[in-house]
């Protein structure tokens, strides 16, 4: 039986990371606000992701995190000062009421600690997490991301009839003059990772200029990319920040994307997405919404969720002339 939500005027939302998460996370945001307009909502997130929902008109409070320091030995002082001042601030603030989406131990803590009445979690998330909750619903499997987060929503009475993807005021910078489509070669499993030789082909073949974005992880494969498709690319990976990293996508055409973060991006702005799927299964973590092709070789053991693969058969089998033809189809489609 879902509770009453008008008991909630302020509200902790824990999902640090990853980018894609955090967009997915998104609708539960514009539901809670929806529902509860007065409310005051707070968003722990990592460092490195707050550019995402910094200014974001519909959050009162972030609270950074360096939670890639907390991993490392040399960083035990710091982090130790990092997390008293933490749970000694989030006390402080005395919330009504916490929505972890991350599901580990470290967000599990992070949501005990907070000290609120009402602590809410999924039952089926990992690492032990599920201790720190005190109101739970079983995620399930076979379900988007999206809808999965939404239903922690349901669950204290939150109406989920609206999905939107509320993004932070989005200024127009930094675009290219005239058409042009958006390429993300990266992905942070190499399994992930569309072959360099496919996406060139692709680029060679496909009318407009493609413009390729990444982190600085990223820069030595856009470069590769860029290097053998001059005049038909752009090459800003690792030149933008989250902030303008929505800028360019949004003026796109489309994305042609792996599995990654800037294509979730995409889906939250409706721009059309050309996904290329391999080890991750698109029914979980697939482009939202209408309006998106996603590509998956006939694979017996794709999905597989591996970071790891010799082979990498699944993602060698999509061809670049199958990805080709479905954009120029399209394309054609829609300027008719």
């Amino acid at each position: 039986m879902p509770l009453s939500s008008h008991r909630f005027r302020k509200i902790l939302i824990v999902k640090p990371s990853s980018l894609g998460d955090i967009i997915h996370a998104l609708p539960l945001l514009n539901a809670v606000k929806i529902t509860l307009p007065d409310s005051e909502v707070h968003w722990v997130v990592a460092k490195g992701f707050e550019g995402v929902l910094q200014g974001h008109p519909m959050i009162k409070r972030l609270w950074v995190i360096h939670k890639e320091d907390w991993k490392r030995p040399s960083r035990l002082i710091s982090t130790v000062s990092e997390l008293g001042a933490l749970f000694r601030g989030l006390r402080f603030e005395k919330y009504d009421l916490v929505i972890d989406l991350q599901g580990l131990l470290r967000s599990g803590f992070i949501t005990a600690m907070s000290g609120a009445a009402l602590r809410v979690g999924f039952s089926d998330a990992r690492e032990l997490s599920p201790f720190f909750y005190n109101l739970k619903v079983r995620g399930g499997t076979g379900i988007h991301a999206v809808e999965r987060y939404l239903k922690l929503a349901s669950l204290i009475g939150i109406d989920t009839d609206e999905v939107d993807f509320p993004l932070p005021m989005i200024q127009d910078a930094l675009r290219p003059e005239g058409p042009y489509y958006v390429v993300v070669p990266g992905a942070r499993w190499p399994t992930k990772r569309w072959p360099v030789e496919y996406f060139v082909d692709a680029i060679k073949a496909l009318p407009t200029t493609a413009v390729i974005v990444g982190s600085r992880e990223d820069v030595d494969i856009a470069g590769e990319i860029a290097l053998n498709t001059e005049g038909h690319s752009i090459n800003m990976a690792g030149k933008t920040d989250l902030k303008s990293l929505f800028s360019i996508i949004k003026g796109a055409s489309f994305i042609l994307s792996n599995d990654s973060g800037p294509m979730h991006i995409g889906a939250a702005l409706s721009v059309p997405v050309y996904a290329m799927f391999g080890p991750t299964s698109e029914v979980l973590t697939g482009p939202y919404g209408d309006g998106h092709r996603v590509f998956r070789a006939d694979i017996a053991c794709s999905p597989c969720f591996r970071k790891k693969c010799e082979t990498m058969k699944c993602m060698r089998e999509i061809t670049p002339v199958e990805v080709i033809n479905a954009i120029t189809a399209d394309r054609v489609q829609f300027a008719a």
